[in-house]
């Protein structure tokens, strides 16, 4: 009887879920799906592989109160009812900030979880409610082992120049650095650029993720050099409801002159700002596309500006470019996003194909463009997967 790994990617109002066969090296889960709506109207939506809808609907049964562990309970039992019996052998989370502590996938302790438990200020929309799934599945399937990978993990690689912050040696020894994130997102599009780029794969590429987060990733080698994300999950890209980059001096001020507490703050930051801020109307892109509200497109238009000019800065980390990588939400589905930001680095060589971008194809970039310009849709469920495999056969995980 085949055995089988499940993923969790655990958020504030949603649960992503994949399951994997354990004995086989495939990228396609078997069952995967999504819970959505946690705390107002849960709805449940479950496919299998091939992509044929498995459940869908709203979870009438579910009061609007239900917590990270109700719903993990919902989804363990459903899970057991269509697995048949086929062994539940490990269970891998992505968690967001591995901090200083944590950079390869590591099995789930109780000190392990104390010590991410202390990151949760670094990455407030996600941390706690990654650990919030953990500790649910720990009461449910206790003799089942967990992991944990991070999204800090792939930035590992770069030279310490890339990490630190203009601040006193006190501080960066401390640990207040530039960690990066979406590392498994990076990773998995890193792993698939050679069947896409042949020996290309290994030059000078930037993948842009652009989602509701947002982040780029320079890299030679396929290995990260640089990134736009930082200490935290708020810096850099603007981003659906997160500012990005920010003169540090505007903290100051709305706490000095406007009165402004710490909370305050952060909620204006993190859930106030980006798209939806700019905007007055949404965080969602294809909402702001196709409203004739011209903030909408002012929104849209200082989001292309700052990816341009953040994907230009990077490309000085890796001495140039060779090729641009679109992924996530915004990334893959976005065609107006992804011509407004090549149409700005036009001048580094950038051409795309109007009707390539147009129809969404993988390879959007002109016969004319000096650099190759593709779009790949992301796959951090099976660099999850491939680390639990990795871990439980105790053998050495692949890149």
């Amino acid at each position: 009887m085949s055995e089988v790994i499940l993923t969790l990617n655990a958020g504030s109002s949603s649960l992503k879920f994949a399951v994997f066969e354990f004995d086989t090296t495939q990228t396609t889960a078997s069952i995967s799906g999504k819970i959505t709506g946690i705390g107002r109207a849960p709805e449940f939506s479950a496919r299998v592989g091939d992509g044929a809808d498995l459940e869908k609907g709203i979870l009438n049964h579910i009061n609007t109160a239900s917590s990270h562990e109700d719903i993990i309970a919902l989804l363990l039992a459903w899970l057991k009812q269509h697995l048949e019996d086929r062994p539940l052998i490990a269970i891998g989370h992505r968690v967001v900030h591995g901090g200083s502590f944590f950079a390869a996938p590591t099995r789930i302790t109780d000190d392990v979880l104390n010590k991410l438990e202390t990151l949760n200020p670094l990455a407030p929309l996600h941390q706690p409610h990654n650990l919030a799934a953990i500790r649910a599945v720990s009461k449910w399937h206790p003799e089942v082992p967990q992991f944990a990978c991070f999204d800090t993990g792939f930035h590992q690689t770069q030279d310490r120049v890339a990490s630190l912050f203009a601040l006193p040696r006190s501080l960066s020894d401390e640990g207040i650095v530039r960690y990066g994130f979406h590392g498994l997102s990076y990773e998995y599009i890193a792993s698939v650029l050679p069947h896409h780029l042949g020996q290309q794969a290994d030059a000078r590429v930037i993948v842009a993720h652009l989602g509701n987060g947002a982040s780029m990733c320079a890299m030679k080698n396929r290995q990260s050099v640089a990134t736009s994300m930082g200490f935290t999950a708020l810096d850099g890209l603007m981003m659906g409801r997160r500012c990005g980059t920010l003169d540090p001096g505007v903290v100051l001020y709305l706490m000095q002159s406007k009165g402004m507490t710490v909370s305050q703050v952060e909620a204006l930051l993190y859930r106030q700002s980006g798209l939806l801020g700019v905007s007055g109307i949404s965080n969602h892109m294809q909402v702001l596309q196709d409203s004739d509200d011209p903030h909408a497109r002012e929104a849209i238009e200082l989001y292309a500006f700052r990816a341009a000019s953040v994907l230009a800065g990077l490309a000085t980390a890796i001495g140039g470019l060779d090729a641009l990588v679109f992924t996530a939400g915004i990334g893959e589905n976005s065609a107006l996003m992804r011509h407004l930001i090549c149409d700005r680095l036009a001048w580094m060589g950038l051409c795309l194909d109007s009707e390539a971008n147009d129809e969404n194809a993988t390879t959007i970039s002109s016969s004319h463009s000096t650099v190759t310009v593709l779009k790949l849709p992301t796959n951090e469920e099976a660099v999850v997967a491939k680390a639990c495999r990795s871990i439980v056969a105790n053998r050495p995980i692949q890149k």
